[in-house]
C-alpha cells in the first residue's frame, strides 16, 4: 500500500497566508524504535540558529517496515524580530542532520510553502472511502486522477477492511466536498466501486444514533408485496410500490391504495410473513457492533408495526416507528389507524428519537433505499442510500451498492479489526 507524505501546497487559499516561515521535514527509512522521539527531542532543544518552533501538522505511516514521517513546523516569534526564512531552513537542516546520522534514516527539509505555515494549518481535508468486492485497480487509478483534477492531494491511504468487502480510505486535502463528490461519482459509475466522501474530524466518529429503513434495507424484499401475494393482488401492488419508490407517486396516497388491496386477509397472515423475513446480510453485525460502541439503534418504516415491532424486539433495538394496519374481527379492513409514517413522517420520527435520547441531529445516521426515505436521509448528519433507486443515490450524502449492510461501518470509519473487537466477547467476563 502506498503512503504519500504531507503536501502542504494544497491546504489554504493565498489570502490566509502567514508571514512566519514554516518547514516540512520528511523522514524516510527503516522503521526502528526511537526515531520519532529523537527528532522531536532535537526540535525541542533547538539551538544552532534555530528559534523555538511549534508543531503544526504530523503524519506518520509504516508500510512493511518502512517509515514515512512528515512533520510541519512553524517558527515562533522572537524578541529579535522577524525570523529569516532561509536562515531558519538552514538551521533546521543542520539540526536534523544529527538525527539522521544517529538513526540511519533520511531527513529532508523544505519550505512548507511560499504562503507560510498557515497554508498547512488551515484547510478541511476529507476522507474518500473506496469499497468493492473487490476494489478494481481502475477505481483507485480513477479516484486518484479525479482527486488531482479538482486540486486535491492524497495525504495518506489505509485499508479499512478486507471482508465482507474491501475498503480503502484516502485522506485528501485541498479540495471541497462538492467538487470531490461530483468528480468521484463518475469514477464510481464507470468502475462499479462505491466511493464515499466525508470530512475529516471528530464529527465523523461522533455519530451516536442510527435509523434504518426496513423493506429492502434491513430485510430483503417488501413486506407489502408478500401480503399482496397472499391476497392475490401482487401485480397491482408491485406497480404502485415501484411508482412510489421512484418518486412518481405520493407515498401516503400509494400506501392507502396498496393497503386497500389487503382487505379481508386474516390477521394470522401477518405472523406468517414476519416468520419468513430474511435479514439483509451484515444486518446483525452492523447492529451488534454499533450497540456495543454505544449507538442508539432503531428502525423507521413505511411498513407496518405488526411486523416491525416484533422485529425490533428480536434485535434489541431502542425504537421503532411504522404504520399500523386496522384489524376488525380477526381480518384486515384495508385501512390504517394512527399517524401515517410517510416521507416527512420518517424525518419527524428520526428527529423525535434523537431528541428523546439527547443526541444532536448532526450525530445521527439514516440508511434507506426509497424516495420516501429522502427527507430522513437529508435530515440526518449522514444519510446513506443503500442499494437505492437512482433518484435516492443522487440526493443522499453517500451511497452503497454492496450486498452487505455492515459496509455502513466502513463508511463510518471503522476498520475490520475494530468491528471484530466490538463483536468479540471480552475474555475477562
Amino acid at each position: 500500500m502506498a503512503a504519500v507524505p504531507l503536501d502542504p501546497a494544497h491546504r489554504v487559499p493565498p489570502e490566509t497566508a502567514d508571514p512566519r516561515p514554516g518547514a516540512l521535514l520528511t523522514v524516510t527509512g527503516a522503521d526502528r524504535p526511537g526515531v520519532t522521539a529523537r527528532l522531536f527531542g532535537a526540535l525541542a532543544q533547538g539551538g544552532d540558529g534555530v528559534p523555538p518552533v511549534e508543531v503544526v501538522d504530523v503524519e506518520q505511516v509504516v508500510v512493511h517496515g518502512h517509515l514515512v514521517l512528515g512533520v510541519v513546523v512553524g517558527a515562533l516569534p522572537t524578541a529579535e524580530g522577524p525570523v529569516d526564512g532561509a536562515a531558519f531552513l538552514a538551521g533546521l537542516g543542520r539540526l536534523v542532520d544529527g538525527v539522521a546520522r544517529a538513526t540511519g534514516v533520511r531527513v529532508e527539509v523544505e519550505a512548507a510553502s511560499g504562503r507560510g505555515v498557515q497554508a498547512v494549518a488551515a484547510g478541511r481535508p476529507h476522507h474518500v472511502i473506496l469499497l468493492g468486492r473487490p476494489v478494481p485497480p481502475s477505481a483507485v487509478a480513477g479516484a486518484a486522477t479525479a482527486i488531482a483534477g479538482v486540486g486535491g492531494n492524497i495525504d495518506a491511504i489505509r485499508r479499512l477492511s478486507d471482508y465482507p468487502v474491501t475498503s480503502l480510505e484516502l485522506t485528501v486535502s485541498g479540495a471541497g466536498a462538492t467538487e470531490l463528490r461530483t468528480a468521484l461519482a463518475a469514477v464510481a459509475a464507470s468502475t462499479g466501486a462505491d466511493i464515499a466522501v466525508e470530512q475529516v474530524g471528530l464529527a465523523r466518529r461522533s455519530k451516536r444514533l442510527i435509523v434504518l429503513d426496513v423493506d429492502s434495507t434491513l430485510v430483503r424484499g417488501e413486506v407489502i408485496d408478500e401480503l399482496a401475494a397472499r391476497a392475490g393482488r401482487a401485480a397491482e401492488v408491485a406497480r404502485i410500490t415501484a411508482a412510489a419508490m421512484n418518486g412518481e407517486l405520493d407515498f401516503a396516497e400509494s400506501l392507502r391504495a396498496r393497503v386497500a388491496t389487503l382487505a379481508g386477509l386474516p390477521v394470522e397472515v401477518l405472523d406468517e410473513v414476519r416468520e419468513h423475513l430474511e435479514l439483509t446480510p451484515g444486518a446483525r453485525t452492523l447492529i451488534r457492533t454499533l450497540q456495543r460502541l454505544g449507538f442508539r439503534c432503531g428502525i423507521v418504516s413505511g411498513g407496518f408495526s405488526q411486523i416491525t415491532d416484533p422485529l425490533a424486539a428480536s434485535l434489541g433495538l431502542d425504537f421503532a416507528a411504522a404504520n399500523t394496519l386496522e384489524v376488525a374481527d380477526g381480518r384486515l379492513t384495508g385501512g390504517l389507524v394512527g399517524e401515517i409514517v410517510d416521507r416527512p413522517g420518517k424525518a419527524r420520527a428520526l428527529a423525535r428519537f434523537a431528541a428523546e435520547h439527547g443526541i444532536p441531529m448532526e450525530q445521527t445516521v439514516a440508511v434507506g433505499d426509497g424516495a420516501n426515505d429522502l427527507d430522513m436521509l437529508n435530515a440526518a448528519g449522514l444519510g446513506i442510500a443503500f442499494n437505492a433507486k437512482p433518484v435516492v443515490r443522487e440526493q443522499a450524502h453517500t451511497a452503497l451498492n454492496q450486498p452487505y449492510l455492515d459496509a455502513v461501518l466502513q463508511v463510518l470509519g471503522f476498520t475490520r479489526d475494530e468491528v471484530m473487537d466490538a463483536t468479540t466477547p471480552s475474555s475477562s467476563g
